[in-house]
């Protein structure tokens, strides 16, 4: 057999994924994953939209489509999710994507050439660390406190780097749960202009507030153009329906949608129609008012479980929104207790290791997620896991 393509040297398969497989079994409490909760889910809405859509516009929605996207959809996004944040976008100048990871590999595609030097959060998506490796980029990582990256770090490194690309998620991070503040916002967007390098900036949590007081995107303060924005309907309506965005300058969007001529010609008619639909018809903001007091009650019973539960050595994140909380606990090794989790304790979580581009140090890291786990079984699983660390702990 032919010889691989270099670019899939060291290329793993996601943990996430491998982790599905062990889920399989059915009898593990899972805080592993990053889905949505399916009671999330508004199927009688969709269900609406999907057959007014098939009565109504039966052929639009079967045939090909424009790989610049779903016209209504660019507006709905432009007006309903864009200008309640305090970014003006002209539609024109948005793309819609197969999901938002897509617009992550479309930047990649038209930016990156192999050994180009990119930023990333330490700890920052597992996910966007494949895609970059996969680009053959150099990954640097910046340091982050509990306010997130911290812009002074960020900035020395840019200096002795000349990253091309940044990459961030600034509201509720994933893993860390951690958001960055207004002021280190804006010092991004600066920094952004003063080097010349592209930032993408990753938001698919940003509607999922239980507490505290929203902030703009980093978007909102580029001067320069180089701030790209990405979005995703995958937490807020469904991550089956696939379908995503990017907000940028219309040149780089005119690049990425020749980028994606080659990849899928175009996002799905149907399910763009339907978040169109969504957005146009006022459904949001009920949405998020029915799935976040929800979602807010799981994150509080899964804090108030590890704080009764976790050992001392431990620490956590306590976030205001979005689908995890990150921990550490000192001495050990989160990594080598998986299989003891999943095939003792019947529980599963994402060691924090796979969150770093340089994971050395970091082996007492790990993630949870509250979402996609029934409120039932969180305090449950969260003293398994809190007996496994503090036997681990005694050995």
């Amino acid at each position: 057999m032919p010889a691989y393509a270099h670019r899939m040297d060291g290329i793993t398969g996601s943990a996430i994924r491998e982790l599905f497989k062990l889920l399989s079994k059915g009898d593990i409490i899972s805080f592993g994953g990053g889905n949505p909760s399916s009671s999330s889910f508004p199927v009688e809405q969709v269900k609406e939209i999907t057959d007014y859509l098939l009565n109504e516009k039966a052929e639009q929605m079967l045939q090909y489509g424009a790989t610049e996207g779903y016209a209504p959809l660019r507006s709905a996004i432009s007006e309903h999710m864009l200008k309640p944040k305090g970014v003006d976008a002209d539609e024109s100048c948005i793309l819609p994507t197969t999901g938002s990871m897509q617009g992550m590999d479309l930047i990649c595609r038209i930016f990156l050439d192999r050994g180009d030097k990119v930023l990333v959060e330490a700890p920052t998506f597992l996910g966007v660390l494949q895609t970059l490796k996969i680009a053959g980029a150099e990954l640097i990582s910046v340091p982050s406190d509990d306010e997130g990256v911290i812009t002074e770090d960020l900035e020395k490194l840019i200096k002795e780097h000349r990253p091309k690309l940044f990459y961030c998620i600034p509201t509720f991070q994933n893993p860390s749960g951690k958001t960055l503040g207004l002021e280190r916002r804006k010092a991004i967007a600066r920094l952004a202009a003063e080097y010349d390098m592209i930032v993408a900036e990753d938001d698919p949590y940003c509607d999922l507030r239980y507490r505290g007081e929203p902030l703009p995107p980093i978007k909102k303060f580029d001067t320069s153009g180089n701030v790209i924005l990405l979005n995703s309907f995958s937490k807020i309506i469904s991550p089956g329906i696939r379908v995503g965005s990017a907000y940028a300058t219309a040149d780089i969007i005119r690049k990425m949608t020749i980028a994606k001529q080659g990849v899928d010609t175009h996002t799905a008619n149907l399910t763009q129609a339907i978040a169109a639909e969504f957005l146009m018809r006022g459904l949001l903001p009920g949405q998020l008012e029915r799935i976040c007091p929800e979602y807010g009650r799981r994150l509080d019973a899964m804090l108030d479980a590890m704080d009764r539960y976790f050992p001392e050595e431990c620490a956590y994140t306590r976030p205001e929104g979005g689908l995890f909380v990150w921990g550490e606990c000192r001495g050990l090794d989160m990594l080598s207790l998986v299989p003891r989790a999943t095939e003792e304790k019947k529980i599963a979580y994402i060691p924090g290791v796979h969150f770093y581009a340089q994971p050395e140090g970091h082996e007492g890291t790990f993630r949870l997620n509250f979402s996609g786990t029934a409120f039932e079984n969180i305090d449950k699983g969260m003293k398994l896991m809190g007996e496994l660390m503090k036997e681990e702990l005694a050995r």
